[in-house]
């Protein structure tokens, strides 16, 4: 149960936290960017080989997760295959799919910690290795309050295939501790969530980290550190979960339960449109 994880709810007296989630495999249940081969094919984007190429990468991504030499091989196929892409075209071709593309592969146990997280006070940040174009709409879906993202150099409205920040690894680490800076967290109070070992520098950033569908060398060094390992297995609709109930203390959330799951539900989905604005700000 996903509320057995559930924190106290946060003193403003003290400086702020944050938790810090990767995205693929640890919000939602694929790889962000490689979901949406498809519709690239189908906006033309990409040809029908590439399409099928893409969805080999998937599967690959899906059956063993990526280290480090399957992470570099990814970001030098999805550089070159965005070569020349209009940027304002990827976007709409995102905003037109994203509902039916990620909408279910959102993990429900993921749903409810972002939702505990937000009701103790402390804001959800998504640091993701795709890119911006992609990371920044599905933060804006799950209500996170800021992104950090991959982000490609841009000319004339068009990617040129080279990358000007790359979130992975260490860098996700330094976007974490700037963040901190910038925002006044307190990193020893905040959260970590991640299924991947190249993302052990950012879990030993916080105070609280936590391994997620681990693969097998991050399962490896939870063990060894004693870190919590959670297992997420149920996608679904953000409009069809039910809340998480786990934090009857918080006023709001007694109100919740008063007036039924499905208000809570339409609550939730208001909450994650407040955040719009300040999503875009990153």
């Amino acid at each position: 149960m996903v509320g057995a994880y559930a924190q106290p709810v946060e003193n403003h007296s003290l400086p702020r936290t944050a938790a810090f989630f990767d995205l693929d495999k640890t919000v939602i249940a694929k790889s962000s960017t490689l979901t949406f081969g498809k519709s690239f094919y189908q906006g033309g984007l990409i040809n029908r080989r590439a399409a099928l190429r893409t969805a080999y990468t998937q599967f690959v991504f899906l059956a063993g997760g990526a280290d480090h030499d399957q992470m570099e091989r990814m970001r030098a196929y999805l550089s070159a295959m965005c070569r020349g892409w209009n940027v304002q075209q990827v976007r709409e071709i995102i905003a037109e799919t994203i509902h039916e593309l990620i909408d279910p592969i959102i993990y429900d146990e993921a749903a409810s910690l972002i939702e505990e997280h937000h009701l103790a006070g402390r804001d959800v940040v998504i640091v993701s290795t795709s890119g911006a174009e992609v990371v920044e709409p599905i933060g804006e879906l799950i209500g996170a309050d800021r992104v950090v993202a991959t982000r490609m150099v841009v000319e004339d409205g068009c990617f040129t295939g080279e990358i000007e920040y790359y979130a992975y690894g260490p860098t996700k680490a330094e976007a974490v501790r700037e963040l901190a800076e910038s925002e006044g967290y307190d990193l020893s109070r905040c959260y970590a969530y991640s299924d991947s070992a190249t993302d052990i520098p950012m879990l030993e950033a916080v105070g609280h980290p936590h391994a997620v569908n681990p693969d097998r060398a991050l399962r490896r060094e939870a063990v060894a550190r004693d870190w919590p390992i959670l297992t997420f297995q149920r996608p679904v609709r953000l409009k069809q979960r039910v809340p998480s109930l786990a934090m009857p203390q918080r006023p709001a959330l007694a109100a919740a339960v008063a007036v039924g799951a499905a208000a809570a539900t339409a609550g939730l989905v208001w909450y994650a449109s407040r955040r719009r604005a300040r999503l875009h700000a990153v």
